[in-house]
């Protein structure tokens, strides 16, 4: 069977040129026959496997802004000892009063380590929980660094229990099983 590339006529298979415009004909294939349309779990499987791409996406982010933390305790750290240790911005105090102590920016890098371990420890984790998601393995680990996720407002918030609901689901369950 051909057609006609211009007005679409159908013409049998031994013509040439349209009878109408003369334009030449074209052979018409023939559709492919159609794939049946997914079935309710291969549609799951879709969404769980988007799911816990995206959940490895933000993982990610989460990581990227954890380790944004730790270099903002450096810079905050090396602002505030130049300033403390700046003699020239303690003369403009009244002569009474006594000089500002030195020892102050000692006691506050107490919680720079211990700041710095919290933002170290959720880097790591995240960015584990992250290549974990990826590969489909340790789900435990996930639920668990999830679980740790709820501590940081706002975002790991969000993360922490959109990853607990999306790796408590049965279907993804089942997922982690078959890669083991």
């Amino acid at each position: 069977m051909k057609q006609c590339t211009y007005c679409g006529k159908e013409y049998s298979d031994e013509a040439s040129v349209c009878a109408i415009d003369g334009q030449p004909l074209r052979d018409v294939v023939p559709a492919p026959p159609a794939s049946p349309p997914p079935t309710v779990g291969e549609k799951q499987q879709i969404i769980d496997g988007e799911h816990i791409k995206l959940l490895s996406i933000f993982h990610f982010v989460v990581a990227g802004l954890a380790f944004l933390g730790i270099v903002f305790l450096f810079l905050h750290y090396f602002i505030m000892s130049s300033a403390f240790s700046n003699p020239d911005i303690w003369k403009s105090q009244n002569n009474n009063a006594p000089p500002f102590p030195k020892d102050f920016l000692k006691t506050f890098i107490w919680f720079y380590f211990f700041m710095g371990a919290i933002f170290g420890t959720a880097c790591i984790l995240n960015l584990l929980s992250g290549l974990f998601l990826r590969q489909r393995r340790h789900r435990t680990f996930s639920i668990v660094v999830g679980g740790l996720n709820c501590l940081q407002i706002p975002f790991g918030t969000i993360l922490g229990i959109f990853t607990i609901i999306v790796l408590s689901r049965n279907s993804v369950r089942e997922r982690y099983g078959a890669k083991v």
